[in-house]
């Protein structure tokens, strides 16, 4: 890591801070809880480090906007003396049920404990394991009192490869840290512990260079630039876990339209919203590497976007997978058709060029958009529009549960300035 790209970090993070530090004696405010951020090149997901236990060991975690929880791999090789599971039964406990174990007793192998699973959607099944408490190292902050799940994957001899609770994440990680709506996620236990606003910001590094995630953001100034829009709840449970009767955890916006070069995509404006079964709406996600839309959305999407690429002279050239409209890069020349999702009360979020494509080889460059199909593979119900991690980078993106807005900048690129 550069010098530079944590001064940029600090200073960003200070202008977001600043407002409400003027007003509010200095110690009575919490250090902020800043995380770096990194994207892997092989899987196209982001990941940052926390410290956990005693002692601390440090552990690459992805980062999941609609997990439920902090999980973390507590194999064989991980012992910590200040681990304590939750039992069964008492208030922290929000789950039904127990769960147990035959020994050797260790973090992610405890008797009467309460159960917290090990949900990744890029897994084939969901792995059991214990909600405990320990201290946990958010860059220099030692946090106690937070709930995670410890997962023994060593216990699970018969998952390997495919089938570990690991499946799909980098190599280099050893579980997910949630940052969705639930009440385990990391952001929501840090704002209940510290008495403030459920609110943070995240801003995904387009390549291994330093991004951050502020977990706790307390100013509502932001530069000039920033749109707001509102954040919407869908009534169906939409991750891995489907619990009928049950809300999502996950962030949804509201997308009225499309815009291709300022003509709005003819498409019907039920196929953008959220119908009476939890089908439908936005979602954003930094789990999908790239957007995907319905295929009711993505096919009038993906004519119109290449008949205008054509106008402008911009040579297609044979599909790489997964992505179907691919160029010659160097026809491109700036030159591809703009992208504007229109949202609510006039705001729009428009996605910059180089969030709209992909460099996949030599010459060769693809729209990171792609055809999500008309099923759901892990829950029961299938948005129009997934917000993918690379239609994310060098974005600022400020979650306010407590006021239930999303602000968000765009692409910082053009502002000169970025995630890094």
């Amino acid at each position: 890591m550069s010098s530079s790209s944590l001064i940029i970090i600090h200073f960003f993070i200070l202008s977001l801070s600043l407002f409400s530090l003027s007003s509010v004696s200095p110690s009575s405010q919490p250090h902020p809880f800043i995380l770096p951020i990194r994207k892997d090149p092989s899987t196209n997901l982001f990941y940052t480090s926390l410290g956990i236990g005693t002692p601390r060991t440090d552990f690459n975690l992805v980062i999941d906007l609609g997990g439920e929880n902090l999980w973390y791999d507590c194999d064989a090789h991980y012992n910590s003396s200040s681990y304590t599971p939750i039992q069964c039964g008492s208030k922290q406990c929000p789950e039904i049920g127990c769960t147990g174990c035959n020994g050797p007793f260790k973090p992610g192998c405890t008797n009467n404990t309460c159960p917290s699973p090990a949900l990744n959607s890029l897994a084939k099944f969901i792995f059991g394991g214990g909600l405990g408490q320990d201290f946990i190292f958010i860059s220099q902050n030692k946090v106690s009192g937070l709930l995670s799940s410890c997962i023994d994957t060593d216990s699970f001899p018969s998952f390997t490869g495919n089938d570990s609770a690991l499946n799909g994440l980098p190599k280099n990680t050893k579980g997910i840290v949630g940052l969705s709506r639930s009440n385990l996620s990391l952001p929501k236990q840090l704002a209940l512990k510290n008495n403030l606003p459920h609110k943070f910001s995240l801003c995904l590094p387009s390549s291994n260079k330093q991004g951050f995630t502020n977990l706790l953001v307390r100013s509502d100034e932001f530069s000039k630039f920033v749109q707001t829009t509102p954040l919407f709840v869908n009534p169906f449970s939409t991750g891995p876990v489907s619990v009928k009767g049950v809300s999502s955890n996950e962030y949804f916006i509201d997308v009225k339209a499309i815009k291709i070069d300022g003509h709005v995509l003819n498409l019907k404006p039920s196929l953008l919203s959220i119908d009476k079964k939890g089908n439908g709406g936005t979602k954003i996600s930094t789990i999908t590497p790239f957007t995907e839309l319905h295929t009711s959305v993505y096919k009038p999407f993906i004519r119109d976007f290449l008949k205008k690429a054509s106008d402008r002279k911009v040579k297609r050239v044979s599909s790489v997978a997964p992505f179907e409209a691919c160029f010659d890069s160097t026809s491109i020349r700036n030159s591809l058709p703009r992208i504007d999702l229109v949202l609510q009360k006039g705001a729009q979020w428009t996605i910059h060029e180089t969030n709209l494509v992909v460099n996949v080889k030599k010459n060769v460059a693809c729209l990171g958009i792609v055809d999500g199909g008309t099923e759901s593979r892990m829950s029961f119900t299938k948005p129009s529009i997934v917000l993918g991690g690379h239609q994310l980078v060098d974005n600022l993106l400020v979650f306010d549960l407590s006021s239930s807005k999303l602000s968000f900048s765009s692409s910082l690129l053009v502002h000169n300035a970025s995630c890094s």
